[in-house]
């Protein structure tokens, strides 16, 4: 397991009470970082996740917000610099999928899996942007889908798949607005975690990805000696190719 030193740091993984999200979380304290929870409606799990991250020796707090609504998103950034500090490391982890036939997705849950997706993602990354800037360091991960960037969809969970390919724009669009800022952008991609709930019929190499793969390329991209590394789409898929459509 990588360790880079994050001692000093604020780190805010949204989506973080359980799943990656929550491996994210612990693997930011193993490495010295004070680290933001963040739920939605989860507050148990939430709870449960940061008392963990605190037995790593580290200050942590749950804070629960829908970060598809600015204003919560501020709210959310104003509690966790009064708790914690500046948010120094952002994960943008948030995001639901949807994967019915897409002539079968409502408006609603069109809006819904490209909000958590994507709107989410822009508006907690402008935000912690103002205190990064200011700094001029920053650490900002988005969670991407593998094969989202080679535009490899099919006519279910398509939502979910336009969302994550903006991501992936997103990504290379603020690593270039961000090169002069101390500031880097990058993407970490899975195509099945073992905990998600969507699961085809053959996983890669035998397995699904484990939280822990994951993590791998998260500690890479935070670490202090890879400050030159941005703009770029680590894929943990364990050598998946998608079926061309």
């Amino acid at each position: 397991m990588l360790e880079p030193d994050c001692e000093g740091r604020v780190a805010l993984v949204t989506g973080s009470a359980r799943g990656v999200g929550r491996a994210f979380v612990l693997a930011l304290a193993d490495a010295g970082a004070d680290v933001a929870v963040h739920y939605n409606t989860s507050e148990a799990a939430a709870a449960a996740t940061a008392e963990e991250a605190a037995d790593r020796g580290v200050d942590s707090i749950a804070v629960g917000a829908d970060v598809t609504d600015p204003d919560a998103v501020e709210g959310l950034f104003a509690t966790v610099e009064e708790s914690l500090g500046g948010v120094d490391i952002l994960v943008n982890n948030v995001g639901d999928f949807a994967p019915q036939h897409w002539s079968d997705v409502d408006h609603d849950t069109w809006r819904r899996v490209l909000d958590t997706n994507l709107t989410a993602t822009m508006l907690c990354s402008k935000r912690a942007l103002e205190s990064m800037r200011e700094t001029e360091w920053g650490r900002i991960v988005n969670v991407g889908y593998a094969s989202a960037e080679r535009a490899s969809v099919s006519a279910k969970n398509f939502p979910y798949f336009v969302a994550k390919t903006g991501v992936i724009m997103f990504t290379r669009m603020l690593a270039g607005d961000t090169q002069d800022d101390g500031v880097t952008v990058n993407a970490v991609s899975p195509y099945v975690v073992e905990t998600s709930d969507a699961f085809p019929e053959e996983a890669p190499r035998g397995r699904w990805a484990h939280p822990d793969d994951l993590v791998q390329a998260l500690l890479f991209f935070v670490d202090e000696d890879s400050g030159y590394i941005s703009g770029e789409n680590v894929e943990v898929d364990g050598g998946w190719l998608p079926e061309s459509v």
